[in-house]
C-alpha cells in the first residue's frame, strides 16, 4: 500500500505537445502558481512495472485527492500537510505520512519557487517537453520528483516521483480541467466521489 501511495503522489503525463523550446524555471514556477484547482485522469506506471488508472483532483495549496479504478480501491488524499492512504479491502488501517516527507509537497506548496538554492537539480528539454527535477532543498534525502512540460501554452503532462526508498512512481496526466470548485469532501479520506 505504501508503494501505491507514493506512486500516485509522484507522477503525472499527458498527450505530447510540441514545444519550442526548454521553459525557463520562473515561468514553470508561474504556472504552478496559477495552477488553483485541477480535475483530471491518470495512468500510473508503478515501480513493479505494473498499471493504475483513476481520477485525480488537486486544489493548490495543500489538498490533492488520487482514486484508484476497480479492481482496485486505494484512495490517496493529502489535507492539512498530512497524506492518507485507505485501502477498503485491507483490514488494516489508514496509512499516514507527513506531506513534507514526501516530493508531493514541491507542487501543493503555497508559494511554488523553483529558483530557490538546491530546489532543481535538474533542468532540460528532450525534443518535445521541459523535463525539471525537483527536491525539498532542506530534506534531500526524502527523494525527488520530475515534473514535465510542455509548452505554448505551459501545461504539466506527467510527473515522476523517486521516493527516498528508490522506488520510482509515474504519473501520466490526461487532459486538465482547470479552475472549477471542488467539493471539499473530496479531500475527506474514505468513501468515494461518486458518494459525495
Amino acid at each position: 500500500m505504501k508503494q501505491i501511495a507514493f506512486a500516485l503522489a509522484l507522477t503525472l503525463s499527458a498527450p505530447a505537445a510540441w514545444a519550442a523550446e526548454k521553459l525557463p524555471l520562473n515561468e514553470i514556477s508561474g504556472y504552478l502558481n496559477r495552477l488553483k484547482t485541477v480535475q483530471t485522469t491518470f495512468t500510473q506506471i508503478n515501480d513493479d512495472g505494473s498499471l493504475s488508472t483513476g481520477k485525480l483532483w488537486l486544489q493548490r495549496p495543500g489538498r490533492m485527492r488520487f482514486e484508484y479504478d476497480p479492481p482496485e480501491s486505494a484512495v490517496v488524499t493529502a489535507k492539512g500537510g498530512t497524506v492518507i492512504i485507505q485501502d477498503p479491502k485491507s483490514n488494516q488501517p489508514a496509512e499516514q505520512y507527513p506531506l513534507n516527507r514526501t516530493p508531493l509537497s514541491i507542487i501543493l506548496a503555497r508559494k511554488v519557487d523553483l529558483s530557490r538554492a538546491n530546489m532543481v537539480v535538474g533542468h532540460g528539454f528532450d525534443g518535445t517537453s521541459t523535463v525539471v527535477t525537483a527536491q525539498d532543498p532542506e530534506n534531500p534525502q526524502y527523494g525527488k520528483l520530475d515534473l514535465l512540460f510542455t509548452g505554448d501554452p505551459v501545461e504539466l503532462r506527467k510527473w515522476v516521483v523517486h521516493d527516498g526508498a528508490g522506488s520510482q512512481t509515474t504519473v501520466i496526466l490526461g487532459k486538465l480541467t482547470k479552475g472549477n470548485s471542488l467539493n471539499q469532501n473530496l479531500f475527506v479520506n474514505g468513501k468515494a466521489s461518486e458518494d459525495r
